[in-house]
């Protein structure tokens, strides 16, 4: 048993169960790490030292680079940029709008996207494009706002838009670079595979992770210039909690229910990570199957145990908190439940 998990307890993985009727129908085995500022284990479940792959939880740390390395400023972007950056957005026309402001700052068009098109996440959004005839645009991608913001640091740099999905590219170089400084691990460690999107995704431990987290919720930890990039970073988060995900999403509730004290990011595979300010902690979960349904639940029951989040927040959250599960017809028929 590693130390992490003799200081955290029994290193199980917790459990979400969804159950239908009077019996538990399905299990989902979350590993999950929970660790204060000073980089302490407070709570665990299963094996926080494997690298697990961040997916779009990385996207604050990508941010800062691009904050910190003079992007942000030089191209005049504003709080509901960055936060549309660091966002997984639902392709509403406010998201898109943002994502095509940031490109028209940067001197490009739409074409310099190499994030693929998909319908907006968001229903109604997807159903107007549909019934307009139109096809899905690379701006309607989750991740554009990611894509437009590497491409403002690679504007910034000199480096041009071509090939700016490889790891060799100057910007994609610098955010890597700058990812293990903020996790405060060694660039070599760094797992780096190909994101959904086309980036490189980077894999750590859940655990040092969540050390970034906790740390994230008081930036004058770091030093310069990363202290002021994460507190901007963090600030244009849960100052504007609809362009990092968006109308319905447990992101922008969360946020939106906790007020400026929690910070989050989900992403995909069942990744999630949440900065709690005012406890000085950060959790990362991982669901084993990937499926996100399990996230919510979990994070929403460690959050409150350990103080994160009031009665009358968690309240807010009711519906994410113990989901409902309904049949083809409406009836609720069972509900998601965390150990």
């Amino acid at each position: 048993m590693s130390a992490h998990r003799q200081q955290a307890g029994s290193g199980e993985c917790a459990v979400v169960a969804v159950t239908r009727s009077a019996i538990i129908e399905s299990r989902h085995l979350v590993r999950y790490a929970l660790a204060d500022a000073r980089g302490r284990v407070i709570d665990a479940g299963g094996d926080i030292d494997a690298p697990t792959y961040m997916r779009s939880a990385a996207k604050p740390l990508i941010s800062a680079a691009i904050v910190a390395g003079g992007a942000a400023d030089r191209f005049g972007l504003d709080d509901r940029e960055l936060a549309v950056i660091t966002g997984s957005h639902s392709g509403e026309p406010f998201h898109v709008a943002a994502v095509r402001a940031i490109l028209s700052k940067i001197g490009l068009t739409e074409e310099a996207l190499a994030c693929g098109a998909h319908l907006p996440l968001h229903a109604p959004s997807a159903q107007a494009i549909l019934v307009a005839g139109q096809a899905a645009l690379p701006v309607h991608n989750n991740c554009s706002g990611k894509h437009a913001g590497i491409l403002a640091l690679a504007m910034h740099r000199g480096a041009g838009p071509k090939n700016y999905l490889s790891a060799e590219h100057p910007a994609q170089a610098e955010i890597l670079d700058a990812c293990a400084q903020l996790l405060q691990v060694p660039r070599a460690s760094l797992i780096v595979g190909v994101d959904g999107c086309g980036i490189p995704v980077i894999a750590v431990p859940l655990v040092v992770a969540a050390r970034f987290f906790a740390k994230l919720g008081e930036p004058d930890g770091f030093a310069p210039p990363w202290n002021r990039a994460l507190e901007r970073v963090r600030r244009a988060m849960t100052a504007h909690p609809q362009y990092v995900a968006g109308s319905g999403r447990f992101d922008t509730e969360l946020m939106r229910a906790a007020g400026p004290d929690v910070a989050c990011k989900g992403g995909a595979e069942g990744y999630h990570a949440v900065s709690a300010a005012a406890q000085k902690l950060g959790l990362c979960a991982k669901v084993a199957d990937g499926n996100p349904r399990a996230l919510a639940p979990l994070v929403l029951s460690r959050l409150h145990r350990f103080g994160a989040l009031s009665e009358s927040q968690l309240g807010a959250l009711d519906a994410y908190r113990r989901p409902q599960v309904t049949n083809h017809a409406g009836k609720v028929v069972g509900e998601i439940i965390a150990s």
